[in-house]
């Protein structure tokens, strides 16, 4: 991306993520955008995290100290989670020191609670980067049952960070209005900055000047062991319940013993292990290929091995960033019906009612079975995403969302 003045040329940045970036998965990438993106417009930004995580050249990455506990952090919701939280405040805390921000980021309900202890001792605003309902991902995660005492605990919680934030900015209209309708937060403190996708770096090979080449793809194919002459039906994320990974393999289990000739991906982790013993289960353990986590700098390379790509994702409330990665490599998507979904592919999108893999089997089936139409959904949604998730827009719709809250603190306080 290159440098482009800005208003906020020379401002400073603390980005808050409770979290062990970089993982390549959903908000790291959100993450890691938006910060090239800021640092490409002249906004330096240091981001606090985790002790663990990879390490992204570039990037001002300053990590809390790791106490007692397991040397990682899965995905969701976690008891090891609030130890961790302790020791990211003194790592923020360290670093607000350090570079004298002008304006907190927190991402994540976490982010934004210890974010705006921070904000508000060094007096300057808050933004909360919302990307899904806290509550909802617990449950989700089998952390919480809905209506219990430490749901309302977490509720009042979560009622609290929106309430406190200076603005609110979450990736799609749907998770606008939840803020509005859940917690009557008012609308001129909320804005859309939706999930981008670099189209040079997620490019399929029918267009010239991306970063994967044929002989890249047919490497990993081979390594992978990939069936020569199959269609592959491709999924790239994290592998969990509320994902709908159990979906999809019953979908696949469906197509299988319908005689339908078909290969799937399934990329991610952290449940490939469980996942793979599943299929083996169900009698397709020679249909599916696992491969665990896939660095983000490579997705585009692995997503090129695709004919179709599918998103049974089963939650309301999040946003789904793996959509315009599929858009972008030009893939025809099978996703499950949701608001979200329908927000970001429009018509373009071949839907099966949620929850339902039997339907989900026969979108896929019919799609393999007329992939010349498939494809050429493929390449409207390339176009769509090119045009409207692109994260040189969504950028400037963050970096107004900074100038609006920093020029309010400012009036503020004079």
């Amino acid at each position: 991306m290159s440098e482009a003045p800005s208003a906020l040329s020379g401002s400073r940045v603390l980005a808050i993520a409770p979290t062990p970036f970089f993982s390549d998965y959903g908000c790291h990438v959100r993450i890691f955008e938006e910060v090239s993106a800021l640092q490409a417009h002249g906004v330096a930004t240091t981001v606090a995290t985790y002790p663990f995580g990879r390490d992204l050249p570039g990037l001002d990455v300053r990590r809390s100290r790791h106490i007692a506990g397991p040397r990682e952090v899965s995905p969701g919701s976690s008891l090891h989670k609030f130890s961790m939280d302790v020791a990211l405040a003194g790592c923020a805390l360290r670093a607000a020191r350090s570079t004298r921000p002008h304006l907190i980021h927190g991402h994540l309900h976490e982010g934004a609670l210890l974010g705006w202890a921070l904000a508000r001792r060094r007096g300057i605003p808050l933004v909360f980067d919302f990307q899904g309902s806290l509550t909802a991902e617990m449950i989700d995660h089998g952390f919480l049952s809905e209506g219990s005492p430490a749901y309302w605990a977490f509720r009042s919680v979560e009622r609290w960070v929106v309430d406190h934030a200076d603005a609110i900015v979450t990736s799609t209209h749907h998770g606008a209005e939840f803020l509005s309708r859940e917690f009557s937060c008012p609308e001129d403190r909320i804005t859309v900055v939706p999930d981008g996708v670099n189209a040079h770096r997620f490019c399929p090979l029918w267009i010239e000047g991306g970063t994967v080449d044929q002989k890249e793809v047919a490497c990993l194919r081979a390594q992978l062991g990939l069936p020569e002459g199959k269609p592959v039906v491709v999924y790239l994320g994290l592998l969990a319940e509320y994902q709908g990974i159990t979906h999809l393999l019953r979908a696949a289990q469906t197509l299988v013993e319908g005689s339908v000739d078909v290969h799937f991906l399934i990329m991610g982790f952290p449940g490939e292990e469980r996942y793979g013993i599943l299929a083996e289960r169900l009698g397709i353990g020679k249909n599916v290929t696992f491969t665990g986590a896939i660095p983000y700098e490579r997705a585009g390379a692995y997503l090129s091995l695709g004919d179709v790509a599918v998103a049974p994702k089963l939650s309301l409330t999040e946003g789904n960033g793996k959509l315009v990665n599929y858009m972008a490599m030009g893939l025809p998507v099978v996703v499950f019906d949701s608001v979200v979904s329908r927000e970001i592919l429009g018509d373009l999108g071949i839907y099966a009612p949620r929850g339902d893999w039997s339907a989900l089997a026969v979108e896929i089936a019919q799609a393999l079975a007329d992939l010349p139409t498939a494809q050429e959904r493929g390449r409207a949604l390339r176009a769509k995403a090119e045009s409207e998730h692109s994260w040189e827009s969504s950028i400037s719709l963050l970096m107004g969302v900074y100038e609006r809250a920093l020029a309010r603190h400012k009036a503020a306080g004079s």
